[in-house]
């Protein structure tokens, strides 16, 4: 592995790998630390959606609750930790949804989701470079965005249609 590059948030590298063919290659390779992402859905089967500002993505974006993995740090201990910064709440019931990778041809970045209930308000502590809204929409209108492209963000598709599926079986 030759290093590239060594920031704050993510590592690049060239790789040399062996294909199942036997052949090798260099790949360049983005390593991220991972991340968790919250569908909270509160009583109402409203969603707790954040419009945030992300400068890589063209501008405000609707996203759920989510943050990077810190060293040691279980995915659950994320989940609960950027619900709070992000969007002032706390559950007290915790569904794990599965995780995903997010673009396994360059990244190594594997997002865990969880379903959050019984949810109560904590004061919101978000980063100072985060410029977040916070929104309530129910469930359905939020998959509608999905559908139409309103949302575009992979972690807020995947974690939504993941809820969605997991309270149609048990909800």
């Amino acid at each position: 592995m030759s290093l590239r590059y060594k920031g704050l948030v993510i590592d690049v590298a060239v790789e040399e790998v062996e294909l199942p063919d036997g052949s090798r290659m260099q790949l360049e390779v983005v390593r991220h630390p991972g991340g968790a992402a919250v569908v909270a859905l509160d009583a109402r089967r409203r969603v707790c959606l954040l419009r945030q500002y992300r400068h890589v993505g063209g501008g405000w974006l609707w996203e759920l609750p989510a943050g990077k993995l810190e060293p040691g740090e279980p995915p659950a201990d994320t989940a609960a930790r950027e619900l709070a910064e992000e969007a002032g709440l706390r559950a007290g019931r915790w569904q794990p949804l599965g995780s995903y990778l997010s673009s396994p041809g360059v990244f190594d970045e594997r997002i865990h989701l969880f379903l959050a209930s019984e949810l109560s308000a904590t004061p919101a502590n978000p980063e100072p470079h985060e410029f977040i809204e916070v929104h309530w929409q129910p469930l359905e209108t939020a998959l509608t965005w999905c559908a139409d492209g309103r949302i575009d963000d992979a972690k807020t598709l995947v974690g939504l249609y993941r809820a969605a599926a997991w309270l149609e079986g048990n909800g």
